[in-house]
């Protein structure tokens, strides 16, 4: 790329790596501390309770950086290849 053009900034790129970089980071938590990652997952997604999510790594503070509608929307574009 030539130093003179102009690059873009997309925003969006930046929250799917961080959706990512966030469900990579509790699913490893969970799956170190024996849980079944991705029913604990959907478990904390459908109903909202914290606990469903371990503490372990901080895993817990860190899902709920993102609101759990955002959560599910990423999710969906990536499961219907939106986006």
């Amino acid at each position: 790329m030539d130093s003179f053009e102009t690059q873009v900034f997309e925003k969006k790129m930046l929250d799917h790596e961080r959706m990512k970089s966030i469900l990579k980071k509790v699913y490893e938590a969970l799956e170190e501390k024996g849980y079944h990652p991705i029913d604990q997952i959907v478990g904390y997604v459908l109903s909202g309770d914290p606990t469903y999510i371990t503490s372990y790594n901080n895993a817990r503070s860190i899902i709920q950086e993102v609101e759990r509608d955002e959560l599910l929307g990423e999710l969906l574009s990536f499961y219907l290849d939106c986006e």
